[in-house]
């Protein structure tokens, strides 16, 4: 009995103990569930906190109110519920840093956070992550090293870091992550060589180490990745040949290593051994040798990229057998043609029936174009096959290539006319034509090219008149029609086109008036007429060509006086009118011309004085060769002395005296008469405590507040620190002005008031703001007054540019590269005035973009003297004298021995121009979020010198260079390169931290001005 009833206790306590374990268990899993569940909460909001702009509101979700695993972007896991598998906040414009704390999210997979603005360095933390299969966070702008923490996470398969600001080296441990398919590290800043271990990636399919500074042979090891499908190196600075054994990846696809400095030959089977090939790239490069005729077995191929090195023979036939070919570029090599006979190679390609772009530039190619042409592809955009030994008509075939948007065959030996049928392609943008032997006339249906921006035909044999159908083309930028035999006038149609930047008809056999609208032209930056039998007045209407900078007019048939009218085309730089039969003084006015740098007046007939000042000081920039009558001048220029002028007085006749008497008295009625109904009106307080000078008007409150409809915030354009600025029309000066009104309740505002006064009235120079008057006066409640009436600007402020609002996020306020460049010589020109120009010597001592205005014609015109201090003529600029305003600047902008105490200095000025400067070409304040410890704006820029410098450039600056690029025209980029370079180190050695390291203004005007001489040269001329 007892022994049953023990054996049927025993399941019982079986069961009992079984029951208490479960319970305990599940005790113990809720409680882990909770500590998961609270960690992964803590992360995140973790997450939220270094994000400092959210301007979707994305995160407000994250909040209380809702469980984490619904918060956006965020996904849990299901295995594992309440812990977060998957981070997806891509494209929402996040600006902040990465939170350490993201590496307690231990269940995590994914993170998705790409395309974003996210600064600051990767956390080591996310070597925590040993779940983590994908991170990408391309598109940012992350910077610091690539964490060594990452071999940590063994699962990763996809690693993408694109679009960075990351340095350092590429760490040797990445290649231990096995299960790695995709590997991304392109465009950032990364140097060394590339690690042999990434060979041991066996899982890779995608390898891109594009657009770095990597060097270095190409490891033989990559040619183990047998999966791998893409692998590009382009732009980096890698040396040596190709490792035979990349060619054994028979899998590949695209294939991108141009841009280096690799050598050798390609394998004549390199089509054989990469069968499945889509894309080539081995431009820029020096490669020798024949271009394999392989490749036409790699019938996938739809890109070639081959130029830009010295392979030589023929192009291979075979390339005709890809039937998906899109571009081919393989310009700038030492490639000829199969025969003399006949370019053949353009028949071959008539199976190519999608091709796009056809780019063959100097190279050696020779023969006649065959009629074949019209049976290339109708999708054929860019057909561009100049400086080569082409000869024979441009067949009139070419009618059928109906999408052609630039047709270039300039420099071979084409001879024959113009075909008229060039004129039935209405796409056409760029026609390129000069340098050949091209007879006849230009045809007459020209003008039907409506979208023509480019047309040069110069160095020809073409005679006859100018088709005045060109004035239909509205869009042309460039006419080059030099050194041909045209004759006839100039049409009067040429002024219709607005858009007109570069006019080139010199060399030819015009005749007739240069037409007086010449003037509408606007936007005129070059204008060569010489070597023509032009004759008549120079048209004073020149004047008005406000952007005009180089006016060539020698050689001609011209009489009459220089226009004054020149003077007033402040931008001018180089003026050539010799060799012509004018007559009178030299005007003064052409030495008040800033930027002149180059005057030819040789063989006339001038006469009298010459002047002494601006450009006249530099005798080899001045020539006045064969003008008999001229005297005076500089000793240099080795002129007779002017003869001395008689001064004895001659007897005022009768009938003078009488006329004087007569004026007097009626003089002093009137005055009279002034002055009575002047005390009849009631007297305004206008206690002016500056002494302004007759010439400036005198305004009182009530016209202010009339000027301003009572200063309503419908009229006001900005606020400052002393003061809020106001448009208005004073009645009787009939113009729009800005008033800008102190806030006499601020501390420093008047002083402010007074020393910006006196500054202005002493001033007169083109980019330095204008003031017309002053008020200081009590208003309608018998509280003072004080107002500078000053020069409106329409176009704001250059910080309104370089950082629009979110409201403007997305209008046209964007500045290109060469409105950039004419800002900063503005800018420069202006502080070079005040340094070395201005009685007294002036320091701005508040330099900075939201004090630097823009008028209508986008010229930089500097403002806000409230801190500008008066420097004394001595020596040691230490010792100097200033007003009792010190100069406080603002942050940033602050030369640095100002915070150790050191008295006010043109040194100073030139610190704050640049790190304007850096702000300009990097599109970020020296107070971004991004610049703290000892990283401020000038480090950052001096860091990315030389080749990181395209990473740090304004993003908006880019955008006129993206189609360029993107037709790999490679010379361009390199051009814009290097122009972006010299403006950096003009904008790092202005900023030294020594004042003696930095430079003078006079020096950076003549730099920038050689910069913008290159890049215009580079980008009107050769940018096709």
């Amino acid at each position: 009995m007892e022994a049953s009833v023990s054996a049927g206790l025993f399941p019982m306590l079986l069961f009992i103990v079984a029951f208490l374990v479960f319970i305990n268990s599940l005790c113990s899993a809720q409680s882990t569930i909770h500590l998961g569940n609270e960690t992964d909460r803590m992360a995140l909001l973790a997450f939220k906190k270094k994000i400092i702009n959210d301007p979707h509101g994305v995160l407000s979700s994250w909040n209380s109110s809702f469980h984490f695993c619904m918060w956006s972007g965020v996904t849990c896991s299901r295995r594992h519920p309440h812990r977060v598998k998957t981070l997806n906040l891509t494209a929402q414009s996040f600006r902040g840093s990465l939170s350490p704390q993201i590496g307690n999210l231990s269940f995590l997979r994914a993170i998705y956070l790409s395309d974003n603005k996210l600064e600051g360095h990767i956390p080591q933390e996310i070597g925590k992550l040993f779940r983590l299969q994908n991170l990408s966070l391309l598109n940012n702008s992350l910077v610091g090293e690539i964490p060594n923490t990452l071999t940590q996470c063994l699962q990763l398969r996809i690693l993408r870091f694109r679009s960075n600001n990351l340095v350092g080296k590429i760490p040797m441990a990445i290649g231990s992550l096995s299960k790695l398919y995709l590997l991304s590290l392109s465009e950032n800043r990364l140097q060394g060589h590339i690690p042999p271990s990434l060979g041991n990636l066996s899982s890779l399919v995608v390898l891109d180490l594009m657009e770095n500074s990597l060097d270095g042979s190409i490891p033989e090891e990559l040619g183990q990745l047998v999966k791998l499908q893409f692998l590009a190196i382009d732009g980096n600075k890698c040396l040596g040949k190709i490792p035979y054994t990349l060619y054994n990846l028979s899998l590949l696809r695209v294939l991108g290593v141009g841009d280096n400095r690799l050598y050798g030959s390609l394998p004549p089977e390199l089509g054989l051994f990469l069968p499945k090939l889509e894309e080539l790239y081995v431009s820029e490069n020096k490669f020798t040798g024949p271009i394999p005729v392989s490749l036409g077995n790699a019938s996938r191929l739809f890109i070639l990229s081959l130029g830009d090195n010295n392979f030589s023979g023929s192009m291979p036939m075979s390339i005709g057998w890809l039937k998906d070919l899109r571009k081919l570029w393989a310009f700038s090599n030492q490639l000829v043609s199969e025969k003399d006979e006949e370019f053949t190679f353009i028949t071959s390609l008539t199976n190519c029936t999608v091709l796009e772009v056809l780019d063959l530039d100097q190279n050696k190619f020779s023969g006649i174009l065959p009629k074949s042409i019209a049976n290339l592809s109708t999708q054929l955009s860019y057909m561009l096959l100049g400086r080569n030994q082409i000869s024979g008509a441009i067949p009139p075939e070419i009618e059928n290539l109906a999408s052609l948007i630039s047709f270039s065959m300039e420099d071979n030996l084409l001879g024959g006319t113009i075909p008229i049928h060039l004129t039935k392609l209405n796409k056409l943008q760029i026609l390129a034509l000069d340098g050949n032997k091209l007879s006849g006339k230009i045809p007459n249906p020209v003008g039907n090219l409506t979208q023509l921006y480019i047309l040069q035909i110069s160095r020809n044999n073409l005679h006859g008149s100018i088709p005045r159908s060109l004035g239909k083309c509205q869009h042309l930028q460039l006419l080059y029609l030099s050194d041909n035999k045209l004759s006839g006038t100039i049409p009067t149609e040429f002024s219709d086109i607005p858009s007109l930047l570069e006019l080139h008809i010199d060399k030819n056999n015009l005749t007739g008036f240069l037409p007086s609208d010449i003037g509408k032209l606007q936007n005129l930056f070059l204008l060569d007429i010489s070597n023509n039998d032009l004759f008549g007045a120079i048209p004073g209407t020149l004047g008005t060509c406000v952007h005009l900078e180089y006016l060539y007019m020698k050689g001609n048939l011209f009489h009459g006086s220089i226009p004054p009218s020149l003077g007033v085309v402040r931008g001018l730089r180089e003026l050539d009118l010799s060799c012509n039969n004018l007559i009178g003084h030299v005007s003064g006015d052409l030495a008040l011309l800033p930027f002149l740098e180059y005057l030819n007046l040789s063989f006339n007939n001038l006469e009298g004085e010459v002047p002494k000042q601006g450009i006249f000081q530099n005798a080899s920039a001045v020539s006045i060769l064969g003008n008999n009558k001229l005297c005076g001048g500089i000793s240099e220029l080795q002129l007779p002395q002017c003869p001395k002028k008689d001064f004895k007085k001659k007897p005022l006749s009768q009938k003078v005296i009488i006329l004087v008497v007569v004026a007097a008295a009626l003089f002093s009625f009137l005055l009279l008469c002034v002055l009575v109904l002047r005390s009849k009106k009631p007297r305004e307080k206008l206690l002016s405590t500056l002494s302004m000078g007759e010439k400036f008007l005198r305004v009182t409150y009530a016209e202010l507040f009339r000027a301003t409809t009572g200063f309503s915030s419908a009229n006001l354009i900005g606020v400052g620190s002393y003061g809020s600025v106001y448009r208005g029309i004073i009645d009787r000066m009939e113009m729009i002005v800005a008033i800008k009104v102190l806030k006499l309740q601020q501390q420093r505002a008047s002083k402010s008031f007074i020393a910006e006064s006196r500054a202005l009235r002493s001033i007169q120079h083109r980019n330095i703001v204008k003031i017309f008057t002053v008020c200081s006066s009590i208003d309608f409640s018998g509280n003072d007054f004080k107002a500078l009436v000053l020069e409106y600007m329409p176009n704001g402020s250059l910080d309104s540019w370089l950082h629009p609002s979110a409201n403007e996020l997305h209008s046209l306020k964007i500045l290109n590269l060469i409105q950039r460049l004419n800002l900063a010589i503005d800018i420069a020109c202006a502080l070079d005035y005040l340094h070395n120009h201005c009685q007294p010597p002036l320091v701005h001592c508040d330099l900075k973009p939201s004090n630097i205005l823009l008028d209508d014609d986008m010229v930089a015109h500097v403002s806000d003297f409230g801190l500008a201090t008066i420097v004394s003529e001595c020596i040691n600029y230490s010792q100097c004298q200033t007003n009792s305003l010190a100069p406080m600047g603002s942050i940033g902008y602050i030369a640095p021995e100002y915070g150790a105490g050191a008295n006010p200095s043109t040194y100073g000025d030139v610190y704050s121009y640049g790190i304007l400067l850096l702000e300009m070409v990097t599109g970020k304040r020296p107070s971004d979020d991004m610049f703290k410890d000892d990283l401020g704006l000038h480090q950052f820029a001096k860091m990315a010198l030389p080749e990181s410098v395209m990473d740090i450039v304004d993003h908006r600056l880019l955008s006129e260079e993206i189609e360029i690029i993107r037709h790999n025209r490679n010379n361009n980029r390199v051009m814009m390169h290097e122009c972006l370079v010299s403006l950096v180190k003009i904008g790092v050695s202005c900023s030294a931290e020594s004042p003696k390291a930095r430079k003078e203004m006079k020096d950076v005007i003549a730099e920038l001005q050689k910069v913008r001489d290159f890049y215009l040269a580079a980008t009107v001329v050769r940018n096709v």
